[in-house]
């Protein structure tokens, strides 16, 4: 199978450019990103409305990927619990091999057909959770064998690859499928891919937290308050959803640990 993420770069003798035209060729390709995104959009529905169901119901979201793809799924992971104010344990990112891969590549490790899999054992993985497979390529056996395996035991899969037609979307029960055509330097897909699949993945976890009842207005009101700045924004919250000053608005932030809390106790105080 033809992929496109592996064909040659529209642009050659890239090290003849300047820096201004390597720039701006640079951002004339990321342009292209969001219009192929748009093409998936009926595709990501579908999977963020296969999630939403099955973690109201208890389950959680396992992101899986190597090299670039596994970082990308560790970072969008690692961001739900400060942003919504959800466990760790909800939403997942898994790389090939291990953590030490996030930093450092680890050689053939996405080469691996059954560790995927018995990665997934680790966390006790079963039919209420979902299971989202992540490769540009399409074609990387780590992922393509963890989610056939989820498959026979009747966990739900999707996945996001920036080819078309390839056997990890042949495999997932819910594949999107990004083509965002050749890269700016041919077959790094650190680039117009890892950026849609960073969109993609921004578009499925923060959808599904909506629907899940962690974002009340535009506001995202079970933020971890991790630090002063978000300490402050969240004042401000509570003081756009109450009467209080500020400084009463933070000394009950503070006491309650999130601005739905905080606004739900004053509300309570005062009998409305």
């Amino acid at each position: 199978m033809a992929r496109t993420t592996e064909s040659d770069s529209n642009y050659n003798h890239l090290e003849k450019m300047s820096v201004i035209d390597l720039l701006i060729n640079i951002n004339k390709e990321d342009n292209s990103v969001p219009k192929a995104i748009e093409k998936s959009i009926t595709e990501i529905e579908k999977l963020v409305s296969a999630i939403v169901p099955k973690m109201k119901a208890g389950g959680r979201l396992f992101y899986m990927g190597a090299g670039t793809s596994g970082r990308l799924g560790i970072v969008d992971a690692s961001e739900c619990p400060p942003t919504f104010g959800v466990p760790h344990e909800m939403v997942v990112g898994i790389i090939a091999g291990g953590d030490y891969a996030i930093r450092k590549a680890v050689e053939f490790a996405e080469d691996d057909t059954e560790q995927g899999w018995k990665d997934l054992l680790e966390y006790k993985i079963n039919e209420t959770d979902t299971v989202i497979g992540i490769a540009a390529s399409g074609s990387t056996p780590y992922v393509i064998g963890a989610l056939e395996t989820c498959n026979e035991k009747g966990i739900t899969t999707g996945c996001i690859s920036c080819n078309k037609g390839s056997k990890l979307a042949e495999v997932s029960q819910f594949p999107i499928e990004v083509e965002v055509g050749p890269e700016f330097v041919t077959g790094s897909t650190r680039m117009k891919s890892g950026t849609a699949q960073k969109l993609v993945l921004n578009m499925i976890s923060t959808s599904v937290m909506i629907q899940l009842g962690k974002v009340k207005g535009n506001k995202m009101v079970d933020m971890q308050l991790s630090n002063n700045k978000l300490v402050d924004r969240g004042t401000r919250m509570v003081m756009n959803q109450t009467d209080l000053d500020y400084e009463s608005a933070k000394s009950l932030l503070l006491s309650e640990g999130s601005v739905r809390k905080s606004v739900s106790k004053h509300l309570v105080n005062n009998g409305q």
